[in-house]
């Protein structure tokens, strides 16, 4: 079994982690975990016209790993197998795209992530996660 967790370095993020490794041991198999950071794409209009690309592309590198640093930590310490991935763009399309070119069996994901004042904004991830994909979500409260 293929399992997505998207993680953007919240708690909900770390107990959906938490919900996968606790749930682990029921499984028949050991399941393929992937750990998914989707960083936002800041690299818009002029942006590009003061900073190289390559500064660019590492600022999406560190901010990905310092999101996912607690994840792992947790999956490394519970001895459980996984992949990881920083992408860019839109967090919700994102989590489907990566979803889709995995081919994941569900999605395990926080009911909501660092949330504040960008979520009222931007509306919630997690409702445009399950309308964009077609596998199972499951939401760890």
């Amino acid at each position: 079994m293929k399992i997505l967790i998207p993680v953007d370095g919240s708690a909900n993020a770390l107990r959906a982690v938490e919900y996968a490794i606790a749930h682990a041991a029921a499984l028949k198999e050991t399941p393929q975990l992937l750990l998914l950071n989707v960083q936002w794409n800041v690299a818009t209009g002029n942006v590009k016209l003061f900073i190289d690309q390559k500064t660019i592309d590492d600022y999406y590198r560190e901010q990905g790993m310092a999101a996912l640093q607690s994840a792992r930590a947790a999956l490394d310490a519970a001895a459980l197998p996984y992949q990881y991935h920083v992408s860019v763009g839109t967090p919700a399309e994102g989590i489907a795209q990566y979803a889709g070119e995995q081919a994941v069996d569900q999605i395990v994901m926080g009911r909501q992530g660092q949330g504040g004042l960008q979520s009222l904004l931007l509306g919630s991830v997690v409702n445009k996660v399950l309308h964009l994909v077609s596998c199972p979500v499951l939401l760890v409260k």
